[in-house]
């Protein structure tokens, strides 16, 4: 059974596992470096969009407006990295954290060394002498899992769908009180 809730036990059994193992394991609550440094706009597959648009969905208007906000700003960036406009820059927490995709779940857990997406934080560290028990999970194991969980589209485009999506209803829904 290949189910985002499956594929999210089996990541949170490694990544407890490991920090279990490491206690002074860098990725926690105020590490936000891997959020503050994104090459790219993230991508997700329709059903990690499913669970963020839960998230999205909880969080308060004004707050829901300043993410589209960020979300419109990012559509037109070209500089990089990039921030995550999911994140609480001055608490350095993820605004959606029980909903975050599944990227967000392994980053500085799995690695893709020949692509250099690891956590360049906890590589100098292993660099120098700390943490040197640590294996890393296998990123391609994940990303085939996610193969099978729909469609996949930049954050930004899943957004904007939404928004565009809920704009219509609400004109439909004028239209017929009219």
């Amino acid at each position: 059974m290949n189910t985002l809730t499956q594929l999210h036990a089996d990541i949170e059994a490694r990544v407890g596992a490991i920090g279990a193992d490491n206690l002074d394991w860098l990725c926690r609550l105020g590490c936000d470096g891997c959020c503050r440094r994104l090459a790219e706009v993230p991508r997700l597959t329709a059903a990690e969009w499913e669970l963020l648009r839960d998230g999205l969905a909880a969080l308060p208007p004004e707050r829901l407006r300043e993410i589209g906000e960020d979300i419109a700003a990012l559509a037109e960036q070209s500089s990089r990295p990039i921030v995550c406009p999911l994140l609480d820059r001055s608490a350095g927490a993820c605004l959606v954290y029980a909903h975050r995709p599944v990227a967000c779940r392994t980053y500085g857990f799995y690695v893709q060394r020949d692509q250099g997406l690891y956590c360049k934080d906890i590589e100098s560290r292993v660099a120098g002498g700390a943490l040197a028990e640590v294996v890393w999970g296998n990123q391609d194991a994940i990303d085939r899992r996610l193969c099978g969980l729909g469609d996949t589209r930049d954050l930004t485009e899943w957004f904007t769908r939404w928004k565009e999506d809920g704009a219509k209803a609400n004109f439909r829904a004028d239209r017929r009180m009219d």
